[in-house]
């Protein structure tokens, strides 16, 4: 007898520690080899990555310097210097989408075999429908849930370490180039220390609450969003099947009577998905556009006095972008982490689920044999 307890959702913080119970074993007995491997190759690949970077970004100082000057002989030389530059980082991308692509496939193959013997083993995928829980359509979750449940963090994870290591590095750059700002005002005299790092700081973090505040339903939708598109494959599923066999069935009007709802229920979770996506991109859109303005302007009260070259005014501003994209990447990343939880927390409710049917097994053996 399986369970018929009402149900209970579980909480965000179980569906999660229940997928990674799961996706976790991929680092771990046969598969560990090859996981950790590629792992550590893309870490390395992100180390080498803001390396060539660093180099870039004093190159362009040099080259603008060089312009500035009118220096025809080092415009050459620094002509010359950004070849090598431009083929480390275009390898680097290259190896970079090869190894994170391997990664991502791996672990899917992994990790969606492992639920497929989970599910179909012992008859579960029969003795689930007895089981109150939400699995629906668990044959989309483990084909297209999974897919995103682990494409994702592997995106996710590499872009942070890389943004956190950025923006370490070039805060640096940003408070040496940009040094101090005094300001006079009346009788006052106010001298900002690392004044760019100041205002990129107080700038991301403004923008960060901004994307917190309009998106903060967007799991919910999209969590939503997954539930109706299941619910209508399950219907049309259901339909077809009904018109092929030959009892009476759903045909006709009686079928599309039945799909409509559905359709319906899709449509109206797919515009709340597109509203909270417009309100998240005219944040995002604005700070792509205002953030190389901003990271000039800031330079260019020290660039009219002579205190500050155009090479370090580009030097600079280029800095500013790099450090306020680093400290944006919860902002810019915000619709993809909440697509990997919705897609994750609908993995870990089969899993559940599935879970569930050992427990009440196990439960009614225990009650047979009177332990």
């Amino acid at each position: 007898m399986l369970s018929s307890e009402t149900y209970h959702s579980p909480g965000e913080r179980q569906l999660l520690l229940r997928f990674w119970k799961s996706a976790g074993g991929f680092w771990k007995g046969k598969s560990a080899g090859w996981a950790w491997l590629l792992t550590v190759l893309l870490i390395a690949t992100v180390f080498l990555q803001l390396l060539t970077q660093y180099y870039l970004n004093f190159w362009n100082r040099d080259f603008f310097n060089a312009i500035e000057r009118k220096d025809g002989e080092e415009l050459l030389r620094q002509a010359l210097r950004f070849i090598p530059l431009a083929a480390a980082s275009l390898s680097l991308a290259v190896f970079s989408v090869w190894g994170r692509m391997t990664l991502q496939r791996r672990w899917r193959a992994w990790l969606s075999d492992e639920l497929y013997r989970y599910w179909l083993g012992q008859d579960r995928f029969v003795r689930l429908n007895f089981v109150t829980g939400d699995y629906q359509a668990p044959e989309y979750r483990i084909a297209e849930d999974v897919r995103l449940a682990t494409d994702l963090p592997v995106d996710l994870v590499l872009g942070l370490a890389a943004s956190l290591l950025t923006a370490a590095t070039f805060i640096g750059i940003l408070w040496v180039v940009g040094g101090n700002l005094t300001i006079d005002a009346a009788s006052l005299t106010l001298t900002i220390a690392g004044y760019l790092v100041v205002a990129v700081v107080i700038y991301s973090i403004a923008v960060a609450a901004m994307t917190m505040l309009i998106g903060r339903r967007l799991t919910d939708v999209l969590q939503e969003n997954k539930r109706a598109e299941a619910q209508l494959r399950a219907v049309g599923t259901h339909v077809r099947e009904s018109g092929e066999s030959t009892a009476p069935g759903l045909k006709g009007d009686d079928g599309i009577r039945a799909i409509h709802p559905a359709l319906k229920a899709v449509i109206s979770s797919w515009l709340n998905y597109c509203w909270q996506l417009v309100r998240l991109t005219i944040i995002t859109h604005t700070n792509s556009l205002l953030t190389p303005v901003i990271g000039v302007l800031l330079c260019m009260p020290k660039y009219v006095a002579g205190t500050m070259l155009l090479g370090e005014v580009v030097q600079a501003a280029a800095a500013f972008v790099v450090v306020q994209g680093a400290c944006s990447w919860f902002t810019d990343n915000y619709p993809r982490l909440a697509e990997w939880a919705a897609s994750a927390n609908r993995v870990a409710s089969l899993l559940l689920a599935l879970d569930k049917i050992d427990q009440c097994q196990t439960c009614d053996e225990s009650a047979r044999t009177g332990r």
